[in-house]
């Protein structure tokens, strides 16, 4: 099968929640993944709600992925470099990387324990405003100056800039403020097919295309148009911005998060109002019927053939595009 690289998956909210299990990333999403032919999959830490907590959260996350990398050694490899992505041998390759930066609690330089961790992807925010950017809940906010400090850091590190989530004034002020970062937009859909705030506009598709960044496309029905979502309409935005972009620029960025609620209701842990609000609209899932987690990706490349997708075409949406930004960002080898 075609390998795959999926730029947005959050199960260390659930790996947190199963830690008094034996082996969790093992049982609730190895075989998932492999079923699927993920190669890598990027995990994101999240805490954009924790208030105080939010690096002790994230730390927390932190941890249930060094465990599920070290109990799973001989099927697992942490993703820090270039070099890594070349010595995968048949390993699924796991990366870290931030969906929002309250963890950090203001302060720019508090990034580097964070980076000495592994985390190689940083968006700036969850929808909620923080101390370095606005985010969909903040739509005139745009960056602030510890906002631009940190991601003029980018570059020289190696950290890819993922503008998921970020108010327009955000996304268009930090490409400015890190013009060399290596760019992305990890999990979202077209506006031009489904005019939701978490999608993004066809001027922002070609400012992402420019930088020769990519977007994940992300499939869950409150992106792809709940009314009617489907595989197929999943695929009118994948050609939307194949479209518009061109085909160098277009990923995959699952959020495949159903799994994910399920074990936070089953813990008793509430969800942040943005998700209530989208699981009561989506009848109690998010997920589109036909792609549900990632062993279903074999269906999606079977469906993107359908539509024409072949060769070098499909092989980077699967996963070329996204591995040929991560090359071009991560520190070529291991760094001491």
């Amino acid at each position: 099968m075609i390998p795959v690289v999926d730029a947005h998956n959050d199960l260390l909210l659930e790996l947190v929640l199963r830690e008094g299990a034996e082996n969790p990333f093992a049982a609730a999403w190895l075989p998932q993944l492999r079923a699927g032919s993920v190669a890598v999959q990027i995990c994101p830490t999240y805490a954009a709600d924790a208030g105080d907590e939010a690096r002790n959260v994230v730390d927390a996350q932190i941890a249930a992925f060094d465990r599920a990398v070290r109990e799973n050694a001989d099927d697992v490899v942490q993703i820090r470099s270039a070099a890594d992505l070349d010595a995968l041998g048949g390993r699924l390759g796991l990366m870290l990387s931030m969906e929002g930066v309250e963890a950090l609690h203001g302060d720019p330089d508090a990034f580097g324990e964070l980076w000495d961790a592994g985390v190689r992807m940083v968006s700036l925010t969850w929808n909620y405003a923080n101390p370095f950017a606005g985010g969909l809940d903040a739509p005139e906010q745009g960056l602030t100056g510890a906002g631009s400090e940190l991601v003029g850091s980018f570059a020289e590190r190696g950290v890819v800039l993922d503008l998921a989530h970020a108010s327009e004034p955000t996304f268009f002020q930090a490409l400015e403020a890190a013009p060399d970062a290596q760019v992305v937009v990890s999990h979202a859909g077209c506006r031009g097919v489904h005019d939701h705030v978490r999608n993004v506009s066809d001027e922002q598709l070609l400012a992402i295309a420019e930088r020769g960044g990519v977007l994940g496309m992300m499939a869950l029905t409150l992106t792809v148009g709940r009314d009617g979502a489907s595989l197929e309409r999943y695929l009118e935005h994948l050609d939307h911005a194949v479209n518009t972009m061109g085909i160098e620029h277009v990923a995959l960025g699952s959020d495949f998060i159903d799994q994910v609620i399920e074990a936070e209701l089953a813990a008793g842990k509430p969800l942040n109002p943005a998700t209530q609000d989208a699981l009561e609209l989506g009848g109690g899932r998010l997920a589109i019927q036909e792609l549900v987690g990632p062993a279903d990706y074999p269906t999606l490349l079977d469906a993107l053939r359908g539509r024409g997708y072949e060769g070098d075409r499909l092989e980077a949406i699967a996963h070329g595009n996204l591995l040929r930004v991560l090359r071009a960002a991560l520190p070529a080898a291991a760094q001491a």
